[in-house]
């Protein structure tokens, strides 16, 4: 019995797990298809207040501040095999950033769009050649003579949402790194995707999450008014590391709640399966791999649930945010594993839900940090 949510979540959870059966399930498929939802979907999102729930009201957004009507929101769509990826990104990775450093013209510059849906927004970080370490970013925005704007150049790659985005979040390097700092000199620049020179390259073929799309992005002498820029000049390897432990948690969330839909699919086929005459739960294997799979998602569910705890008490550290999300997308990618091989053929077969959760999941200990990354961070926190 979780105790991390009260009567008002589990009634939010009542309205998402409804909408998500009627105005998701249905048109999924679909989705994956095209490769992301319609634009029509983003602004229903908004209509019913789903994309700013941690947004200030005064901008019509929900004003609440802890994350956990968020969390359920990732949940219901696991437990329904499908992931709204986009929506996600926008109000659980890119919000905080606006919440934090905007100023007040920019949050009235934008915030109303953003919660409506009618400005979409990504993170563009990684590079070709540049991944977990951004002192490697070659991303340049120089500023011109008389002070008012940024010349951007430079290209970025595995962009979720980068292509029917309408700003992008970029970090680009306004001055040069030091021996003493090599992530120093990076700053946030948002990007207005009409800007002459912004181009969306190609769409890369994934092997899961196939309703979102992620893209290359290449820049090219874009000028951004200096009143773009998020914060302050130089800051943002600082101001990337202090979301991290939200990023990350929000991640390890995702793992779980597809790891627990997984034990529940695989349980249900279990008993349905008929083999030698008898339901394939009756096995012995059957029932001690499914024991097996319970408890290491239960024990993920309490380190995701402490988690939940520490980020509405403003405690939760990247470091903490780092153990959480490589002990969860471990286990959720065994779990899910192994739900699939009770499942035999038709597991790997993609009218079953379960072998969408199989291919959605391998990306979860890669994106956000992979766990060779988590296991850095852990060790330096150890003072190792």
């Amino acid at each position: 019995m979780r105790t991390i949510y009260n009567e008002d979540h589990e009634a939010f959870r009542a309205v998402v797990r409804r909408f998500i059966e009627s105005e998701v399930v249905p048109h999924y498929a679909d989705w994956e298809e095209a490769g992301e939802p319609p634009r029509e979907f983003y602004l229903r999102l908004g209509e019913l207040g789903f994309l700013g729930i941690q947004a200030p009201i005064e901008f019509g957004g929900g004003g609440e501040p802890s994350f956990k009507y968020r969390a359920i929101l990732t949940e219901e769509a696991a437990r329904a095999a499908v992931t709204l990826v986009q929506s996600a990104l926008h109000s659980n990775i890119v919000l905080p950033y606006l919440l934090r450093y905007a100023t007040p013209e920019q949050m009235k510059r934008w915030m109303p769009g953003f919660i409506s849906g009618e400005i979409m927004t990504a993170l563009a970080i990684t590079e070709p050649g540049t991944g977990s370490d951004m002192a490697g970013i070659q991303t340049r925005a120089v500023l011109s003579e008389d002070g008012t704007e940024y010349i951007l150049n430079g290209a970025k790659t595995f962009i979720t949402g980068g292509g029917s985005a309408d700003l992008v979040i970029v970090v680009a390097r306004t001055s040069a790194a030091t021996p003493e700092d090599r992530r120093g000199g990076l700053s946030l620049l948002c990007v207005d995707t009409k800007s002459e020179g912004f181009q969306v390259g190609r769409t890369l073929k994934k092997i899961g999450l196939h309703a979102s799309a992620t893209v290359e992005l290449a820049f090219t002498d874009i000028r951004i008014p200096v009143e773009n820029r998020l914060g302050e000049e130089g800051r943002a390897f600082t101001y990337l590391t202090d979301n991290l432990g939200q990023e990350r948690l929000a991640l390890a969330l995702g793992s779980w709640a597809q790891a627990e839909a997984a034990v529940r699919l695989a349980t249900d086929y279990a008993k349905q399966r008929d083999i030698f005459g008898k339901h394939l739960s009756t096995f012995q294997n059957t029932k001690f791999v499914l024991a097996e799979c319970s408890t290491e998602v239960y024990a993920a569910q309490l380190m995701i649930d402490d988690g939940l705890r520490l980020l509405d008490e403003e405690k939760l550290t990247p470091a903490d945010g780092a153990r959480i999300k490589l002990f969860v997308t471990e286990v959720a990618s065994r779990v899910i594993d192994k739900c699939l091989q009770i499942h035999g053929g038709y597991g790997y077969v993609m009218d079953y839900p379960i072998a969408r959760l199989y291919a959605d999941i391998r990306v979860s200990r890669i994106y956000g940090g992979s766990s060779e990354v988590m296991k850095t961070i852990i060790a330096k926190d150890m003072g190792l």
